[in-house]
Protein backbone atom coordinates (compact mmCIF):
# COMPACT_ATOMS: atom_id res chain seq x y z
CA UNK A 1 0.00 0.00 0.00
CA UNK A 2 2.89 2.69 1.30
CA UNK A 3 4.51 0.85 -2.02
CA UNK A 4 3.01 2.40 -4.51
CA UNK A 5 3.01 6.09 -2.98
CA UNK A 6 6.60 5.64 -2.71
CA UNK A 7 6.81 5.05 -6.40
CA UNK A 8 4.29 7.78 -7.72
CA UNK A 9 6.87 10.11 -5.87
CA UNK A 10 10.11 8.64 -6.98
CA UNK A 11 8.56 9.02 -10.36
CA UNK A 12 7.72 12.28 -9.95
CA UNK A 13 10.66 13.30 -8.83
CA UNK A 14 12.33 11.82 -11.51
CA UNK A 15 10.33 14.21 -13.84
CA UNK A 16 11.03 17.13 -11.87
CA UNK A 17 14.69 15.79 -11.95
CA UNK A 18 14.52 15.65 -15.76
CA UNK A 19 13.06 18.87 -16.34
CA UNK A 20 15.34 20.74 -14.09
CA UNK A 21 18.10 19.07 -16.04
CA UNK A 22 16.76 19.63 -19.44
CA UNK A 23 16.32 23.19 -18.47
CA UNK A 24 20.02 23.35 -17.07
CA UNK A 25 21.21 22.15 -20.77
CA UNK A 26 19.19 24.28 -22.25
CA UNK A 27 20.40 27.22 -20.47
CA UNK A 28 23.88 26.29 -20.76
CA UNK A 29 23.76 25.44 -24.84
CA UNK A 30 22.20 29.28 -25.19
CA UNK A 31 25.23 30.17 -23.24
CA UNK A 32 27.18 28.83 -25.03
CA UNK A 33 26.20 29.54 -28.35
CA UNK A 34 25.44 33.46 -27.99
CA UNK A 35 28.77 35.56 -28.34
CA UNK A 36 26.08 38.42 -28.76
CA UNK A 37 22.88 38.66 -26.59
CA UNK A 38 20.48 39.34 -28.73
CA UNK A 39 16.97 40.53 -26.80
CA UNK A 40 15.45 36.86 -28.32
CA UNK A 41 18.31 35.29 -26.21
CA UNK A 42 17.85 36.65 -23.19
CA UNK A 43 14.04 35.73 -23.29
CA UNK A 44 15.33 32.46 -24.15
CA UNK A 45 17.40 32.33 -20.83
CA UNK A 46 14.64 33.35 -18.54
CA UNK A 47 12.93 31.00 -19.83
CA UNK A 48 15.41 28.20 -19.23
CA UNK A 49 15.86 30.04 -15.32
CA UNK A 50 11.89 29.66 -15.11
CA UNK A 51 12.16 26.01 -15.98
CA UNK A 52 14.93 24.87 -13.30
CA UNK A 53 13.16 26.84 -10.79
CA UNK A 54 9.41 25.42 -11.18
CA UNK A 55 11.11 21.83 -11.25
CA UNK A 56 13.35 22.54 -8.12
CA UNK A 57 10.41 23.93 -6.25
CA UNK A 58 8.01 20.45 -7.26
CA UNK A 59 11.00 18.54 -6.53
CA UNK A 60 11.50 19.85 -3.15
CA UNK A 61 7.78 20.05 -2.39
CA UNK A 62 6.82 16.46 -2.96
CA UNK A 63 9.75 15.37 -0.85
CA UNK A 64 8.95 17.43 1.54
CA UNK A 65 5.49 16.05 1.41
CA UNK A 66 6.72 12.42 1.85
CA UNK A 67 8.40 12.79 5.02
CA UNK A 68 5.51 13.43 7.31
CA UNK A 69 3.56 10.54 5.29
CA UNK A 70 6.42 8.18 5.71
CA UNK A 71 6.38 8.61 9.46
CA UNK A 72 2.69 8.47 10.21
CA UNK A 73 1.79 4.19 10.18
CA UNK A 74 5.06 4.16 12.54
CA UNK A 75 3.64 6.70 15.14
CA UNK A 76 0.26 4.59 14.98
CA UNK A 77 2.01 1.54 15.71
CA UNK A 78 3.74 3.08 18.67
CA UNK A 79 1.14 4.40 20.14
CA UNK A 80 -1.22 0.90 19.46
CA UNK A 81 1.66 -0.46 21.55
CA UNK A 82 1.94 2.26 23.94
CA UNK A 83 -1.80 1.85 24.91
CA UNK A 84 -1.57 -2.13 25.13
CA UNK A 85 1.35 -1.97 27.37
CA UNK A 86 -0.56 0.32 29.80
CA UNK A 87 -3.70 -2.18 29.49
CA UNK A 88 -1.67 -4.77 30.52
CA UNK A 89 -0.11 -3.29 33.05
CA UNK A 90 -3.39 -1.94 34.66
CA UNK A 91 -4.48 -5.49 34.44
CA UNK A 92 -1.74 -6.69 36.58
CA UNK A 93 -2.06 -4.01 39.20
CA UNK A 94 -6.09 -4.86 39.74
Amino acid sequence: MLNTTKTDNTLIMLFNGAGAIAASVLLGLSLYLSTDVPLSTKSYWGIGVLMLTFGLVNFVEYRFDTLPREGRPKQLEDAKNERLLEEFIAGEET
